[in-house]
């Protein structure tokens, strides 16, 4: 009972305080103040009935706050007591109930008693949100309530309150029933805490498939900007990691590249085998040239794609036997089908120059000096040119001069020499003011040699010859394709050497003229190969050369001629290959094959 001493005594100084508080307060606060503002408002002449009924609503307010501050004591003491009962008799504690409504004493007419209820309605609401600010409201007192009259439009608003805060003995929070209660505490965290959850949640976010996501995305499908084949990206990069390899696996590596250098060595082996014995020639010719009788016919087709012009169904053969045409499409004039222009061919035809007979040619160049000669008479009438001197010589000296050369004969001798010997000079020089530099007759010749085969195109030929192991005609094949302006290459190659040459027309002309003519080929003789080391040597034959292929290409392929020399069919055809020309040399070396099998 000692603890419940300051308990007591606190309550009790509240209560005093709130009562002394209402008894200070102006009855007139709040009735008052309404009924000055309705006299002011309406003005109403009787004033003795208004001063009359505003009394006994002084009266009445005060009798009855009295009465609600009793009844307040009251309940605060059986708190009290209650608090303190055990558990178990608290389930029959009476609760507390809201403060009973003061009696209204019996008014002396009906229009006086409405007045008053509202002016109670009035009071009461006022001191019942004065209560609810102060410490009473804590308790949850229930403040008695009048039923307002018919007609009246105030009402007290039931706003939520928080509910009362009710310790144990040990400190611990307790509801009305005494169990404790777990309040919800703020734990502040720090922003990094903050940021690795965020992450966390993102990781796992993450972690499900692409399908999941879209699953989850729900929302997002339903715009119409949303494609659910592309996967959303994460804002963060993944953090990259090391991979390592396997155990053995670059030793497998190294096994595979020992097997396949072995296989290597193994097909290099087996080729030069087949070349030895004549298997990969024989494939080559198989390939680059087939015989007729290896050949197979072409299928026979229903209709060529030309006659479906003029037949009306798919085949040569009607229901009669005779093919079905069309006759609209058979007329009597011939369709000759348009020549397309050749590559090589020149965009604009070439300028012809008109070749004149030698009278036409003596006619005109007197026409261009008598013309000439009348120009110069005109000059010197003019007096645009001195008159020319006489043209003396020692044989018409006489007859031009007369009596001058009489005169003194030597003097006029000296002088017609001396003009003699300054025409001689002028000739002379006029003579070596035309005359070409050394460095523009070499132009002159070169201009001449070389060709133009931009528009002609370029004029290609290819020789073969069976040994061209003689120097002196190396020389002059390589000399003269150098003298000509010619480019190209030379293979030699065993039994077959072969000489590409590119040029224009003219110089085709010449060099071959070279090959097949100038150069005597049968002066040497030729030994031929044994193909088995048991076997007799056969008797030799003599060289040749043979011109294989001659036409045209819109572009050179090789540059200066220079020889090559190929040790196998292999790199020979490599050479080639490497201009974009291979199928010279299959053209060669299949000819070549051809003829060496004709003649066993």
């Amino acid at each position: 009972m000692a603890d419940l001493h300051p308990t007591k005594s606190k309550f009790s100084v509240m209560a005093t305080t709130s009562i002394k508080r209402l008894k200070e307060e102006d009855p007139m606060d709040g009735a008052g103040r309404e009924a000055k503002k309705l006299k002011s408002r309406f003005h109403d002449d009787s004033s003795e009935d208004g001063k009359t009924n505003l009394d006994n609503s002084e009266q009445l307010s005060s009798s009855q706050i009295r009465e609600m501050m009793l009844n307040a004591q009251k309940m605060i003491e059986e708190r009290k007591r209650s608090l303190h009962q055990p558990p178990a008799l608290l389930k029959t504690a009476p609760v507390l109930s809201s403060l009973p409504a003061p009696a209204v004493p019996k008014a002396p007419a009906p229009s006086s008693m409405d007045e008053r209820a509202k002016k109670i309605a009035e009071l009461q609401a006022q001191i019942q949100s004065k209560l609810a600010t102060s410490t009473l409201a804590t308790l949850n007192l229930n403040l008695p309530k009048t039923v307002s009259a018919a007609g009246s439009t105030n009402e007290v608003s039931s706003e939520p309150k928080p509910g009362p805060l009710i310790l144990n003995a040990d400190g611990r929070t307790v509801d009305a029933t005494g169990k404790e209660i777990a309040l919800t505490q703020y734990t502040p965290t720090l922003k990094a805490n903050i940021r690795a959850k965020k992450r966390e949640v993102l990781k796992t976010h993450m972690g499900k498939g692409p399908h999941q996501q879209n699953e989850e995305a729900g929302s997002l499908t339903e715009s119409r900007f949303f494609d659910p084949r592309v996967a959303a990206k994460s804002a963060l990069r993944t953090r990259r990691t090391f991979h390592f390899h396997e155990q053995g696996k670059f030793q497998q590596v190294a096994s595979r590249m020992r097997m396949k250098a072995q296989l290597d060595k193994l097909q290099n082996e087996i080729s030069q085998i087949a070349r030895k014995t004549g298997i990969n020639s024989v494939t080559a010719l198989a390939l680059v040239a087939p015989r007729i009788g290896d050949r197979k016919e072409e299928e026979e087709v229903d209709l060529e794609w030309w006659d479906s012009v003029i037949l009306q169904t798919r085949s040569y053969e009607g229901e009669d036997g005779q093919p079905n045409l069309r006759q609209e499409t058979i007329t009597n004039l011939i369709e000759h089908p348009i020549q397309m222009r050749a590559p090589t061919d020149p965009l604009a035809l070439p300028y012809l120059p008109v070749f004149l007979t030698e009278k036409e040619r003596k006619k005109l160049r007197r026409t261009t000096r008598r013309e000439n000669w009348k120009e110069k008479q005109e000059n010197i009438r003019l007096g645009l040119e001195p008159p020319p001197q006489a043209k003396v010589r020692i044989s018409n000296l006489m007859r031009v001069l007369g009596n001058e050369a009489i005169q003194d004969p030597t003097k006029i001798e000296a002088h017609v020499r001396e003009q003699m010997a300054k025409r001689l000079q002028n000739h002379q020089e006029a003579n070596a003011a035309r005359k070409l530099t050394a460095d523009q007759r070499r132009e002159k010749k070169e201009k001449k040699l070389q060709e133009d085969t931009s528009t002609t195109g370029v004029h290609v030929a290819i020789y073969r010859i069976k040994d061209l192991s003689n120097l002196s005609k190396k020389f002059k094949i390589e000399t003269n394709a150098k003298q000509l302006y010619m480019t190209g290459c030379a293979v030699i190659f065993k039994d077959v050497n072969v000489v590409i040459v590119e040029g224009g027309p003219k110089q085709q002309k010449k060099y071959k003229r070279l090959m097949l003519n100038r150069i005597r080929w049968e002066e040497d003789a030729v030994k031929v190969s044994k193909h088995d080391a048991g076997s007799a040597a056969q008797p030799e034959t003599r060289n040749s050369c043979q011109l294989v292929w001659e036409g045209t290409t819109k572009q050179r392929n090789f540059g200066d001629l220079i020889f090559k020399l190929c040790p196998s069919e292999v790199v020979a055809r490599e050479h080639f290959r490497k201009h974009g020309v291979e199928h010279y040399w299959d053209l060669a070396y299949s000819t070549a094959v051809l003829e060496e099998t004709e003649e066993k």
